[in-house]
């Protein structure tokens, strides 16, 4: 289910289902360059999902790729939990079981799928986690069939944690952490990742309307109480895995300039930066994300559509 990592050399054309719409992405890695944005397109939904997906068919042809669907927060849960000391083949099936009263419906009916959280080599870290995410089998087993029958044969489920780990590797730097934090009108994804892998994955119920669409004292509240969960998770990830490093804090674009990561940068103990796709993404097909501006609400789907697989 997860961005796990196959060396099949079409692109993945990633789509994500929202209340009124329907956003597609799709990415091509060349063998030399930065990757490139073909595609990156909303759709108006027009009736329902399947509808609207059966008439997308013909303008995308995704047949000539490989299609991926990226689940909605509300779709899935994402913990981050003790290793158990198993083996490797044993461990999702170990995990599983552990989750049983962490779930509000029965394990028995979940789908459960594993990321390991790299361990410290220094051998000082006694504890190795692994991210379960788990999702109603009923759910997913309903999803892929509203995608076959419109004719997108899925190949992956993915999220938008793992999506955002996808964005954070292009601007990685060697041998330091991460921390890159993005808005959407559900709320912030705060991430921490390192050599291509997800460490930590935060949300905050803060949205992109609250910062935006709110002025004064409403925002300024708003921007406090924002300072003070980013530093929270800072300190948590600074005392849980004290072996990484992090260098900066990434801050995808808003729609309009609010001086975000000017405000961070005053209130938080770590370098802040605004994020912009444009440093590590050529746009060829979506011309109009060269604006930083128009880029927070895409972050996530050319993300996924930036998922890379090698073979085991």
């Amino acid at each position: 289910m997860l961005g796990a990592r196959t060396s099949k050399g079409s692109d993945w054309l990633s789509i994500a289902l929202y209340g009124d719409r329907i956003d597609v992405a799709r990415v091509e890695r060349p063998a030399t360059g930065v990757p490139i944005v073909q595609l990156c397109e909303s759709y108006t939904k027009k009736g329902s999902d399947a509808d609207t997906l059966k008439s997308m068919v013909r303008s995308l042809r995704p047949a000539r790729y490989r299609c991926s669907n990226m689940l909605a927060a509300a779709d899935y849960q994402m913990q981050l939990v003790e290793a158990p000391p198993v083996a490797a083949a044993e461990v999702k099936s170990a995990v599983r079981w552990g989750l049983k009263d962490l779930l509000d419906y029965p394990v028995d009916a979940a789908t459960v799928d594993v990321a390991t959280v790299p361990k410290d080599h220094s051998g000082n870290a006694r504890t190795q986690y692994v991210y379960a995410v788990t999702a109603q089998s009923e759910r997913i087993a309903q999803r892929m069939k509203l995608f076959l029958g419109a004719k997108f044969p899925l190949e992956a489920i993915d999220v938008p944690e793992m999506a955002q780990r996808n964005i954070a590797q292009l601007f990685e730097q060697q041998q330091r952490g991460l921390a890159l934090l993005a808005f959407d009108d559900l709320g912030g994804l705060l991430t921490f990742t390192a050599s291509g892998e997800l460490y930590m994955a935060r949300r905050t119920e803060i949205t992109a309307a609250q910062l935006t669409e709110v002025q004064g004292e409403a925002r300024e509240q708003t921007l406090d109480r924002l300072v003070l969960e980013l530093q929270r998770s800072l300190d948590h990830f600074d005392r849980q895995f004290s072996y990484v490093g992090v260098s900066r804090l990434l801050v995808a674009p808003l729609a309009i300039d609010l001086g975000l990561e000017r405000h961070l940068a005053d209130n938080l103990g770590v370098k802040v930066e605004s994020l912009d796709l444009s440093q590590v993404l050529e746009f060829a097909g979506a011309p109009e994300l060269r604006d930083p501006t128009r880029q927070g609400y895409r972050l996530h789907i050319i993300g996924a559509a930036l998922r890379e697989e090698v073979a085991a």
